[in-house]
Formats: structure tokens, sequence, C-alpha cells
């Protein structure tokens, strides 16, 4: 009788799937409440499981190997279809009301893919979802008037985040509107920011202070909308993530300083009537996030 093949740590599966879908198994290890010596300790045992190396040094990251290649649609395959029958299985503890957080500039993609879907596949869910400002989706935790919120990082050191995904922020513009002229003459930028504290405010103007580009503040606002609406007029430009940027709307190249890469965070009370609804939104993101 032939021995039976050996069965794949599903664990390890999806360090090594989020390690490479992030890029880095360090990110996967905050993605996953883990160190990094763990992440990489799964790698090994699931390279041990497999018989082959499944990762290789390309510079400065690992990257898969032919065989790694080959794994990772199996892995994912794997993964889904565990996730899906822990979902089913738990099911009855998806009731009760959780209030949701969402930060403007994804909440508009999200909400039709991830929570509309939730709703109805979980119809004893009542779920409260209010779209708004970072500060206050973090206020709102820290006072318990929300349950989670999906937000961008805070920054200083938070216990009671989850990283989701790290997104690169980009100087947006309408897409006849060029610096160049204005750079030439040493004239200031026009910039459309939120009133402070905002991140991304904060994340422009340093990255042209650091550069010794000036810079005036041409248009604020209160709402993302707001925002848009100016850039669309061509009253300046702003920094934001192109997570839901308007069709009408461009990224500029090279021309400015990068303004760098902000997270993307799931902040959640400290209480364990929301650990379920916790995991089961982790659980859809990582299907079919905005990101």
């Amino acid at each position: 009788m032939s021995p039976l093949p050996p069965s794949l740590d599903l664990d390890a599966l999806r360090s090594y799937v989020l390690g490479l879908e992030c890029g880095s198994f360090a990110l996967a290890a905050q993605r996953l409440c883990r160190s990094t010596s763990a992440v990489s300790a799964q790698l090994k045992k699931l390279e041990q499981q497999c018989g082959t190396d499944l990762v290789m040094k390309q510079g400065r990251h690992l990257v898969p190997t032919a065989s790694g290649e080959r794994l990772l649609g199996y892995a994912k395959r794997l993964l889904a279809l565990n996730d899906e029958a822990v979902l089913a299985l738990k099911g009855e503890l998806l009731q009760g009301e959780i209030r949701l957080g969402v930060q403007e500039d994804f909440g508009e993609s999200l909400l039709p893919a991830v929570l509309g879907p939730l709703c109805r596949q979980h119809p004893a869910l009542r779920m409260t979802t209010r779209i708004d400002r970072n500060g206050a989706l973090v206020q709102g935790i820290r006072e318990g008037t929300l349950d989670m919120a999906l937000a961008w990082q805070p920054q200083g050191e938070r216990e009671d985040l989850s990283l989701i995904e790290v997104v690169q922020l980009a100087w947006i513009a309408h897409p006849e509107w060029d610096p160049a002229p204005l750079l030439a003459r040493g004239e200031p930028l026009p910039l459309v920011l939120f009133d402070a504290p905002c991140l991304m405010r904060a994340r422009a103007i340093r990255a042209l202070d650091d550069a010794g580009i000036p810079w005036r503040i041409a248009f604020t606002s209160q709402s993302l909308g707001g925002i848009w609406a100016a850039v669309q007029a061509g009253l300046g430009i702003t920094v934001r993530s192109p997570i839901g940027m308007p069709a009408s709307l461009a990224t500029l190249g090279g021309v400015l300083p990068s303004p760098g890469t902000l997270g993307v965070v799931l902040l959640a009370a400290s209480h364990e009537t929301v650990i379920p609804h916790l995991i089961l939104l982790f659980s859809v993101l990582d299907g079919d996030r905005p990101f």
C-alpha cells in the first residue's frame, strides 16, 4: 500500500501567500500578528514538506522559485476552501450589532465590494457603518462609539490595530495641470488639503519642505468630495492614495518628491464580542478588498 502524501500546513501556506502578496515576509508577520522569526520557521517547514525551495533572493527581496509559483495557485485555493468551511461552521456567531467606521478614501469602493455581500450572506448581523475622517474614527474607537474602523495607520504605535495593506501615496492633479512652469520660476505650488491635523497634509508639506520646494495652501475642505472638486477645477494639487480617485484626475509622475507610503489598518475595540466579526471582515477583505 502506497504511503499517504504529507499534509501541507495551512498556517504555513497562509504565511507563504501573504509574504508574496505583501512583497515582504516581515509585513506578512505583522498581518498575522506573529514574529518575523516565526513566519521564517513556517516557510522553512513548508519547504521541508514540499521537498524543494519555494523562494529565492532577488536583490533585497524574496521571490518564488518555479516550484513556489506552482504552489501559489494551489495554496490560495486550499486557504479559500478552509476559510469558507470555518465561516460556514461559525455562521451562528455572526449575529448582533457591530458598529464599523470607514475612512473616506476607500468607503465608496468598500461598501459595494465587501459590506454588501457580507450583510446579504449574514442577515442576522446588524451592521451600522459610518464614513468619516481618520481622526474621528480613531476617537470613535477610543470612546467606544465604534467597534471597528478601517482607517489609515495613525501616528505612533498602537496595540489595537492590524495592518491590512501598505499603499503608495501620490500627487494628484487635473490631467492638464503641469507643475513644471511653477517649479522653473520658483513660485509656490498651490495645495488642496484637509485642515490640520491630517496625515496626508503632513506628508505633502514634509515632502516639499525636505526638497526645498515652496508651497501655499490654495484650498481647504472638510470633505474628500470637496478636495476632489477643487483639484478637478485646477485650483491646485493634493496628496492622496489613488484608491477611490475620480477617473477625471491623474497622478503626477516623478516630477515631485514622493510622499511615501501609508498603512491601511483595522482598528478594533478591546472587547471579545467583536472578535468573530473581526475575523470575518478580515477574511472578506483578503478575498475582495478595494486596495
